[in-house]
């Protein structure tokens, strides 16, 4: 997925319908690989086993190495993309798109976009699916064993205005900073 030029590693599985976002630097195979490593990982540290990964045809150059670890690597067929994650990259980009049009912001750095993509994400896995495999835990909770601690994660909006504690002296410079909640 691509925001703003900035290319995106997405995913999302069938069962559990959690999904993950990381900025990509480049789309060479090394890095496809090492993005595909840190999700399988992280299925493996909550007791979940990857079979199968589906892919479109990017993904042909990593074959071998999906095989080398027991996962079989199904690719779409010319010009076809798994319908899956195309609805989950829709929806991705639709939150993103409404945080993005909140902000009181004419330009966007391209940190702030990767973080509005990863906020997105975050509530996106924070809610049971509706076709999930329970009911009432959420994709974020199964994954990552995690809650949600409204104290943690809900004092401030994304993009809202805050005010920082800054490193001072006893002078009469600031102490505080202002910044953007990310």
């Amino acid at each position: 997925m691509y925001i703003n030029k900035i290319p995106f590693m997405m995913t999302t599985s069938r069962a559990i319908h959690f999904g993950t976002a990381e900025m990509i630097k480049n789309e060479t195979k090394s890095t496809i690989i090492k993005s595909i490593r840190q999700i399988i990982d992280t299925y493996h540290r909550c007791g979940f086993k990857i079979k199968h990964v589906l892919g479109d045809q990017q993904f042909e150059c990593i074959r071998k190495n999906m095989e080398a670890q027991g996962i079989n690597l199904n690719i779409t067929g010319r010009d076809e993309h798994v319908p899956e994650i195309e609805r989950f990259i829709l929806r991705v980009k639709e939150r993103t798109r409404a945080i993005v049009n909140t902000l009181l912001l004419d330009i966007l750095p391209n940190r702030l976009v990767i973080e509005v993509v990863y906020n997105a994400m975050f509530w996106l896995n924070c809610f049971p699916h509706m076709n999930g495999i329970h009911a009432k835990m959420s994709p974020h909770t199964i994954v990552t064993r995690s809650h949600i601690d409204y104290n943690k994660h809900c004092k401030l909006q994304f993009g809202a205005y805050a005010q920082v504690h800054k490193q001072h002296n006893n002078s009469m410079l600031p102490r505080m900073t202002v910044a953007i909640a990310l």
